[in-house]
Formats: C-alpha cells, sequence, structure tokens
C-alpha cells in the first residue's frame, strides 16, 4: 500500500486514506475486502464488524505500521487479516506553563 491511495469498502459507503503502509496483509470494512474502485453490488456486512468508522478519525494496526485515514464514513469496522484497527489517540499538547 503506497501512502496517498485511497480504498474504497464493497460492503458500505467507508471510504479511507493510506497514510502509512506496508505490504503485509489487506484491508478490510465491515469483513470484506476493501478496493480501490467500489464494485457495482456491495457485499453483505460481516455483523461482528459492524461497528462504524467516523470521518476524519485515524485508524492504526497494533504495531503502527499501517495508518489510514477516513474520509468518508460509514457502517463498517475497518481491520487487516480480522483483526480490527484502532482510533489513534491525538498526541498532547505541551503545557504552556
Amino acid at each position: 500500500m503506497k501512502p496517498g491511495k485511497k480504498l474504497k469498502s464493497a460492503a458500505c459507503d467507508t471510504e479511507v486514506m493510506v497514510i502509512r503502509g506496508s505490504s503485509g496483509g489487506v484491508v478490510e470494512c465491515a469483513g470484506v475486502p476493501m478496493c480501490e474502485e467500489r464494485p457495482a453490488q456491495r457485499q453483505t456486512m460481516n455483523p461482528a464488524l459492524a461497528a462504524g468508522t467516523m470521518i476524519g478519525k485515524r485508524y492504526v494496526d497494533a504495531t503502527g505500521t499501517i495508518e489510514l485515514l477516513c474520509v468518508k464514513a460509514g457502517q463498517g469496522s475497518l481491520s487487516i487479516g480480522g483483526v480490527p484497527l484502532q482510533v489513534k489517540d491525538a498526541k498532547p499538547l505541551p503545557s504552556s506553563d
């Protein structure tokens, strides 16, 4: 996955942009692999992976090697190989004491 690449869900409205990527793993949304072009017919969502995505949030894997930015929200959850991605926490600002 190259940074800047856009991926679209085949099961819901979710769209993401790759911020940081690696060659390992296929990004999935709602348990269905994401692709560059949305297919004409939607795939069935996995109910266990339907917590939704939030626009403007960054999603990362446990090791921090893959980072995705949600550019369009949807009902499906992002995962790689069935392992859900987590919302990246914002960095705390330095104190101005």
